[in-house]
């Protein structure tokens, strides 16, 4: 009984319209996925793989890598012409990249900061189809030290400040505990 009163509660118009308004929000949600696509976090020095999700070329693809807004070719595949290129010409990208000539995955070896960035995947065939992967490289955070500064106000008093040597503020824990925390994403470091 409460369903046939809802639907009674709009026209049909107006059903049309909601309906109309569903798929619209659907079609937005899906092209953001598109333009964010895929984040990757990477520590500073380690690999990183950006997979095509394709378990083996075909005979009429061809695999396109290009890296930033002036979309710098990175590396190609050209299968049916049986041609493998990867461009390590450059100093950035110098002797790290690494392309797998079954799926076309990207590899990027022994990273730096350097390599932050969008890249983007093509896939030509008879119905195009492309990947954006937004990697982040993070540098490797040092352990930070606590400095202690003393001053003496009297010969019985003295008062002491906490510094840590990264950042400006110690946090207190208890029983005159201190920390000193560096953090990113995907690490940290404790001083305590």
């Amino acid at each position: 009984m409460f369903s046939r009163k809802f639907y009674y509660m709009f026209s049909t118009e107006q059903l049309k319209e909601m309906f109309h308004m569903l798929v619209l929000f659907c079609l937005c949600c899906l092209s953001l996925i598109g333009v964010f696509g895929d984040s990757v976090s990477v520590m500073e020095g380690y690999s990183v793989t950006l997979n095509t999700d394709v378990t083996e070329i075909r005979e009429d693809e061809d695999i396109l890598w290009t890296f930033g807004d002036e979309n710098y070719l990175l590396a190609k595949i050209k299968k049916k012409k049986k041609i493998f290129y990867t461009k390590n010409g450059t100093e950035r990208f110098r002797d790290r990249l690494k392309l797998d000539d079954q799926t076309g995955s990207l590899t990027i070896t022994n990273t730096t900061t350097e390599h932050t960035g969008v890249y983007q995947l093509e896939i030509i065939r008879a119905g195009n189809a492309s990947k954006t992967f937004n990697v982040s490289v993070y540098a490797r955070l040092p352990v930070p030290v606590i400095i202690r500064k003393c001053s003496s106000s009297s010969s019985l008093h003295q008062n002491c400040s906490l510094m840590c040597s990264s950042v400006l503020n110690v946090e207190y824990q208890d029983k005159n505990t201190y920390s000193c925390v560096l953090n990113n994403p995907i690490s940290n470091q404790t001083t305590h």
